[in-house]
């Protein structure tokens, strides 16, 4: 018997216990159709509905801060992929390498993507090899909702690694009776102009750039009375090419990172009788990308990325009785990765990752619900830089969610977390939160919670490019708490403040102390912060526009970086992260289309932990007009930076100046 065999044998019997719970369970005793029992736990609100997501036994409500993004608006936002979206839409934090298709971070309090748990219909997708989740890897026409939760430790997934919070993105939905097609295209132009050449000469103006990017999307769907089938694909093409100033103030053309990339998608609603759901999804990527080794480097490597992902869930709200209800789900996740630099040999990453979810929930007083479940994934690395690599993690958990009075909520929640292998560990991750409703438009939330991470495959194994791994490394651990207070008068008004604090140790940090790039567990930090939002919901009468929503949020992060010798008197900031970030937006809706223009501010950012370069602030101003025309048809154009401001996210890569995108989305129905 081969490894691999004696491997897939100790793993099956787990993978069998976890499958127990996606058969569809009945309950013995049911009532009659369109009967409510005397006391349905379902309207309290605890469980899942069309609208609030995929995960029956989250609640509709958490103690942590929550902001949601409903398919409505990441149309009309028209964004080019998932980071533009959090950003214009939520304020997020955005690190960017460059254009579409270049590697990218999303920052929320203080932490980047390696540290955010992303989850798509609640199972994790960050990858075991380096903690990212690529943002490309989705199209936005295949999302429903997006649930973003702030904070470490939710009790809403109960999944590992949220240090900053949890981003889950909703794809499939109960589609309306009647077969449905949607094709959306579009074309980005960058603007042009002459600038100096690498050898010192004038470039004159490229029109070709005015053709820059295209976008081109398409899905049908079919629903019928109790089966949805969706199917759709994506492709894209982007030649990064646009006018910036470098750090001298010439005017450059960037060159050397286009980008194409294509996907496709299909998902499966089969409803059951007594609300029970059977949802399969599956989907394609491939992406292949020129990635410049500087922001204006004549040298650049060439990457492949391939990702297949296949999803089956059981949803059983009332399983086996009318006061428990439970979910199921098996995941399969490959990816591929071949990177050819431009000297040196090529290096490339097969990453096999198979997860299985259970979670129950047990309603036994209207007072009391009582949450429990379990996560376990097996991943299996295949790498040239760190060769046959396997890991066993997940955990099991336990929340409750005690009413002592009508208008108080108090959420105990603990869980066990393990991994397999160098760097293994078991912590418990526990978390204590509370709701109040002081009045109806005003209501009080409360968490304190532990936050832990297990160290990434490259950062115990790596061997390639003048690094090293450390297979010593220790989880990375801390703890936190918020405070947040939301007021809500009718659907007019929606205010949000939030205050926050973290304290993280042995935070896995890379240096070249000895002459090799290493990592350790020297990282330690704090931060306290401020998040506070403001939005208006105001009908009006004036010609054809019928609402004006007019917002603004802020939002105060200070960092110290307490690690290599630093204390609280070095008052050293963590890299990449503003102190002050400051959003604003206006949403005008007529019968026919509307135009959302947004403004998104940060403050001036380290990008080094010693602190001693700056990268400069920068505005970031937007508009998107959509219009209907006609029944089935509608336009929409976005000019992004329209103050054309030569910026950085990430040091030595420039950003895009002012863009325009147009394009047509077109729909039909047949019911």
């Amino acid at each position: 018997m081969n490894a691999n065999h004696r491997k897939t044998g100790k793993i099956l019997p787990v993978f069998i216990f976890c499958l127990l719970p996606l058969f569809p369970l009945f309950p013995q005793d049911l009532s009659e159709p369109g009967e409510t029992p005397e006391e349905d736990p379902w309207e309290e609100g605890f469980l899942f509905t069309e609208e609030e997501g995929l995960t029956v036994v989250g609640t509709t409500e958490t103690s942590q801060q929550m902001a949601v993004i409903e398919q409505e608006e990441i149309q009309r936002r028209n964004s080019p992929d998932l980071a533009a979206l959090l950003q214009e839409t939520l304020d997020l934090g955005v690190t960017r390498y460059g254009g579409y298709g270049n590697q990218t971070s999303v920052n929320m309090r203080g932490f980047d993507s390696q540290r955010i748990a992303f989850l798509i219909d609640g199972v994790p997708v960050n990858s075991a090899q380096d903690g990212e989740f690529d943002i490309n890897q989705i199209s936005l026409q295949d999302i429903e909702r997006i649930e973003v939760i702030y904070g470490g430790s939710d009790t809403k997934y109960n999944v590992s690694g949220a240090l900053g919070g949890v981003i889950n993105i909703v794809t499939l939905k109960k589609q309306a009776l009647g077969l449905g097609f949607r094709f959306t295209m579009a074309n980005t132009s960058a603007l042009t102009g002459d600038y100096m050449e690498r050898s010192g000469e004038t470039g004159k103006r490229r029109w070709e750039d005015l053709l820059d990017t295209q976008n081109y999307t398409f899905s049908t769907a079919y629903g019928g009375k109790n089966i949805s089938l969706t199917a759709g694909g994506f492709t894209n093409r982007a030649e990064n090419h646009f006018i910036f100033k470098d750090y001298l103030g010439i005017s450059r053309r960037k060159d050397h990172n286009e980008v194409w990339d294509t996907g496709a998608s299909a998902a499966l609603v089969w409803e059951l009788p007594d609300l029970t759901k059977v949802l399969a999804s599956s989907n394609f990527y491939y992406g292949d990308k020129n990635i410049p080794t500087s922001g204006f480097s004549s040298l650049f490597g060439v990457q492949q990325d391939a990702s297949f992902r296949q999803n089956l869930m059981i949803d059983a709200p009332r399983a086996f009785r009318d006061d428990l209800a439970a979910e199921g789900s098996l995941a399969w996740h490959l990816t591929d990765r071949e990177y050819a630099p431009p000297s040196g040999p090529a290096s490339k990453h097969t990453q096999h990752s198979l997860s299985a979810i259970n979670r129950w929930t047990w309603y036994p007083k209207d007072w009391l619900t009582l949450r429990i479940g379990g996560d376990y994934r097996f991943i299996y690395l295949d790498s040239s830089d760190m060769g046959l690599r396997d890991r066993h993690d997940g955990g099991i958990y336990l929340t409750g969610e005690y009413k002592p009075a009508s208008r108080l909520l108090i959420i105990p929640s603990i869980k066990g977390a393990f991994s397999s292998g160098k760097g293994a560990a078991f912590a418990p991750v526990p978390k204590l939160g509370f709701i109040w409703e002081i009045l109806d438009s005003l209501t009080l939330k409360n968490n304190y919670f532990r936050s832990f991470k297990i160290p990434d495959f490259e950062d115990l194994y790596w061997s390639g490019g003048g690094g090293a791994g450390n297979p010593e490394l220790r989880a990375e651990d801390g703890w936190g708490g918020d405070i947040a207070a939301v007021w809500r008068f009718k659907e007019l008004f929606r205010l949000e403040s939030v205050f926050y604090v973290q304290w993280t140790e042995d935070s896995i940090h890379w240096s070249n102390a000895s002459g090799t790039w290493r990592p350790e567990n020297i990282g330690a930090a704090f931060f306290f912060g401020l998040d506070g939002k403001l939005r208006f919901d105001i009908p009006v009468s004036l010609g054809r526009i019928r609402k004006i929503s007019p917002s603004v949020s802020y939002r105060y992060l200070r960092s110290y970086l307490l690690s290599y010798g630093y204390t609280f008197a070095s008052d050293k900031r963590i890299p990449y992260m503003p102190e002050h970030t400051v959003g604003a937006g206006l949403d005008l809706a007529w019968t026919s289309g509307s135009l959302l223009i947004s403004l998104h501010y940060e403050s001036l950012r380290h990008p080094d932990t010693a602190n001693r370069s700056t990268l400069d602030p920068y505005v970031l101003l937007n508009a998107t007009v959509n219009q209907n025309i006609g029944k089935n048809i509608a336009a929409f154009g976005s000019l992004r930076n329209m103050l054309n401001q030569s910026y950085q996210t990430f040091t030595d890569y420039p950003m895009p100046g002012i863009t325009l995108t147009l394009g047509l989305r077109m729909q039909f129905s047949i019911n």
